[in-house]
């Protein structure tokens, strides 16, 4: 392996919450960028600051199509393949739409990638990976059960991905995101995540809700350490990484009682009525994961990965953007 210093990117989903920042961290660093979407989760106007730009280009296409994928890689020396299907509520009612998204789409890119002999290809698996497993912290190699058709095609990723390594040699690097959060999550729909769906609550002074007892946990990572993550993901140097999957999240427990409590905290800095309701518990959600902790000691060892951004640093990034757009 040699240094992917100035290396053209292609990242698909790239108009995403997380790619668009991707996208953003990539020009900053120097690398031409090729950003691939079809807008079915994400917004146009989250890459508009990078069009013009020299080293930026946006390709509107779809990953289902293998067409597509061979069209837009071409020329690509590293792929960032963040588009997907996300939710598990989502893959619950509708699978095939997911399965189609993030599991033909998924193998469409990766063998666009290898006959176009991409260098490297770095994916976003999930914590959903670990299913039904109840150790804390979550560890690499010990994955449970899946509990929802999302997290299946995540775990299906990255069997391909090991055996797309194996049989051709190819460097693929996945990255196990947990409950990323930050500016441009969309807090809108039926499958928004919780910190975006919470902040328009507030915004909105409505009550937010919680599913289950809300003493559920999860480790909340603010996206600009997954950014990151992914830069030192495309740049390492170390072969062991070959092939690997790591899990990207600050490692620290937050239960959502805990997180509304925060936010609270949060938005009463900023606007003291905006702190002032209580939550209301409905139903649990099917195929939800009841606790997340990731053991984040092989990226660190690995990739160089020290999370910088708690979830309180994170919040107090993050609400200046929503109360811009979201008030």
């Amino acid at each position: 392996m040699t240094s992917t210093l100035k290396r053209p990117v292609l990242v698909t989903g790239g108009t995403g919450f997380i790619g668009s920042h991707v996208c953003e961290a990539l020009i900053a660093a120097g690398h031409p960028v090729r950003c691939m979407d079809n807008f079915a989760t994400s917004r146009r106007e989250n890459i508009s600051h990078l069009e013009g730009m020299g080293s930026f280009s946006f390709v509107e296409s779809d990953i289902r199509s293998a067409a597509d994928c061979q069209a837009v890689v071409e020329g690509m020396e590293v792929v960032v393949h963040l588009a997907a299907l996300g939710s598990v509520p989502r893959s619950i009612q509708d699978p095939l739409a997911t399965h189609a998204t993030n599991l033909t789409g998924f193998l469409n890119m990766l063998e666009a990638a290898r006959k176009a002999g991409v260098r490297r290809f770095v994916y976003a698996s999930s914590s959903s990976v670990y299913g039904d497993s109840k150790e804390l912290p979550k560890r690499e190699p010990h994955i449970g059960r899946p509990l929802s058709p999302y997290a299946v095609t995540k775990v299906t990723n990255e069997v391909y991905a090991g055996v797309y390594s194996r049989l051709h040699g190819m460097d693929t690097l996945g990255l196990r995101f947990f409950n990323v959060f930050g500016e441009r999550q969309d807090p809108e729909g039926p499958y928004a995540a919780a910190i975006p769906r919470f902040i328009r609550a507030f915004l909105r002074q409505e009550a937010p809700r919680i599913h289950g007892d809300g003493h559920q946990s999860r480790d909340f990572t603010y996206v600009g350490n997954v950014v990151r993550v992914i830069e030192q993901a495309i740049a390492v140097a170390d072969a062991r990484c070959s092939g690997e999957v790591f899990n990207v999240a600050f490692g620290a427990r937050t239960s959502l009682l805990e997180l509304v409590q925060l936010l609270r905290e949060e938005l009463a800095r900023i606007d003291p009525a905006l702190g002032d309701l209580e939550p209301v518990h409905v139903a649990e959600r099917a195929g939800d994961v009841r606790d997340s902790l990731a053991d984040i000691s092989k990226a660190r060892e690995l990739l160089g990965y020290e999370p910088r951004i708690d979830l309180r640093s994170g919040l107090r990034k993050a609400l200046p953007w929503y109360l811009e757009h979201w008030r």
